[in-house]
């Protein structure tokens, strides 16, 4: 490997790293008792204000399995961070929404990013700004590409898709 393949490889790693172990540490300051997963799943129910999310919205939206979606909000309702109730409209849809324990701790988790990038970008250029963002663009695509790729190439292994119904 080349000095720079090298040394991106390195950075990619370690950043990773870096940001979960700081978003970690957060988390466990912001919200006893809850994983960074349950913290993301916190977030997919606020994208749905007050009125919640159904459960197939949360599993499209994270890309992750029905039983599975299912699984950790029964586990953030024990907590005391969601409650379920079924839709009004379509009684098999089940709607999820965050309490205000749940509320408290998607805002703080939400600070603690704005103040991530806030501090991250403290200091740079317009033109710096402009390089970071579009370097970081190109890395998400590769990924977004690497993850189709996977998608198409073995579409029946690993995770099933989630259905469209009830949505």
């Amino acid at each position: 490997m080349d000095a720079f393949s090298a040394e991106l490889n390195d950075l990619l790693v370690t950043t990773f790293r870096s940001i979960l172990k700081l978003e970690e540490h957060a988390l466990g300051r912001i919200a006893r008792g809850i994983s960074l997963n349950e913290m993301h799943m916190l977030e997919a129910v606020a994208g749905g204000k007050s009125a919640g999310r159904s459960i197939s919205d949360i599993a499209a939206e994270l890309n992750i399995t029905l039983p599975s979606v299912t699984m950790a909000v029964n586990k953030l309702e024990r907590k005391g961070y969601v409650v379920k109730q079924k839709s009004e409209e379509d009684k098999r849809v089940v709607i999820v929404r965050l309490t205000a324990e749940g509320r408290r701790a998607e805002v703080a988790h939400r600070f603690f990013h704005r103040h991530m990038v806030l501090d991250i970008t403290r200091g740079l250029t317009d033109r710096e700004e402009a390089a970071l963002l579009k370097g970081l663009r190109k890395l998400r695509s590769f990924f977004d590409d690497q993850q189709h790729h996977l998608d198409t190439l073995l579409p029946n292994v690993g995770l099933p898709k989630v259905r469209e119904e009830n949505r």
